[in-house]
């Protein structure tokens, strides 16, 4: 097969399918009850060195109560998705938790500005970095999930973006025109928020899922937190409910608005002022250094953070702008 152009950025995973059936062949896929405190799930399934992804999309779903344990436990030289990372993205960087990042979209809360530690902690040298398109990343999601090394795609070559990338340009063999190659991504661990779940992990998602089904499938290890648990006869009722099927789950956390401040479709607006307030108090070293103390290193739990944050009355104010309630 001619290979026409290799990209300069480095493969940061092994994305040989038979490498990672190795692994999948010996993971339990029985029906065990798997709901595990954070703290425990966390400390079990994220190791020192390993490669995460997380779920959600830029501030919307995203697992907020996990990457504060991430934080707390000092979690380090981790490989990082930044496939659509705000919130998640800026509380990773402020512990340094990632030595080498797949970009996509990082750094930026969208509309609500750029976070400045995150963009000073990528600047630092400290993180290596290999670039691809947001549909890049979930073409390399679902190869993974699909047991092939890499899937074929046009959308990388209309700028050098691509050089940046670890793709290759190869020869399709039934056209002979040029395609970029999107090699399988399989993380060590995936980190999703969802709405439902039972106790052996089967999930459900409302509202946006971006790549959350084709992740759960292509990563080793998944550590679900869910606003709540329900009882399994809901998704034997309605097996259409299942985004996540229970086989690909390790742990379950029961964590009711643990994707705060973001916004959980059909649960919670995004906490904004909570939000500009750590863009805002980023920009000063010590100011910030004791807003982390305060908000997560001091905090026994997510919890507590959120009686810090303002408890149920936030929430429920919260619930009331997500269904535009006056």
């Amino acid at each position: 097969m001619k290979v026409y152009f290799e990209g300069e950025g480095e493969l940061f995973t092994n994305p040989d399918p038979d490498i990672a059936r190795k692994h999948f062949r010996k993971k339990n896929k029985t029906l065990v009850d798997k709901r595990m405190k954070i703290e425990d799930a966390i400390g079990k399934f994220v190791k020192d060195g390993e490669y995460i992804a997380i779920g959600g999309f830029g501030g919307v779903r995203v697992p907020t109560a996990l990457m504060h344990e991430i934080l707390r436990q000092g979690k380090k030289e981790l490989g990082l998705s930044g496939h659509t990372a705000t919130h998640d993205f800026q509380i990773l960087a402020a512990g340094e938790c990632f030595n080498r990042c797949d970009i996509a979209y990082i750094i930026g809360l969208e509309a609500r500005g750029i976070s400045s530690n995150a963009r000073k902690y990528m600047e630092s040298g400290k993180v290596k970095t290999t670039e691809w398109t947001n549909a890049g990343m979930a073409w390399r999601f679902k190869a993974a999930a699909l047991g092939i090394p890499f899937l074929l795609g046009r959308q990388s070559l209309g700028s050098d973006g691509i050089k940046w990338s670890a793709s290759k340009v190869i020869e399709c063999p039934y056209t002979s025109k040029k395609y970029a190659t999107f090699p399988a991504l399989y993380p060590d661990v995936a980190l999703i928020h969802v709405h439902e779940a039972d106790k052996y992990g089967n999930a459900t998602i409302r509202g946006v899922s971006i790549a959350d089904h084709d992740l759960a499938r292509a990563a080793k290890h998944v550590v679900i937190s869910c606003e709540r648990i329900v009882d399994t006869e809901e998704f034997r009722n309605d097996p259409h409910k299942v985004m996540i099927p229970y086989f690909c789950v390790d742990a379950v956390c029961e964590i009711p608005h643990g994707c705060y401040p973001g916004n959980m479709p059909f649960e919670y607006f995004s906490d904004e002022d909570h939000l500009k307030e750590w863009l805002t108090v980023e920009r000063d070293p010590e100011k910030f250094k004791a807003f982390l103390d305060k908000n997560i290193f001091s905090c026994k739990n997510f919890n507590e953070y959120l009686e810090k944050n303002g408890g149920l009355d936030k929430m429920q104010e919260l619930r009331k702008k997500e269904f535009l309630e006056e």
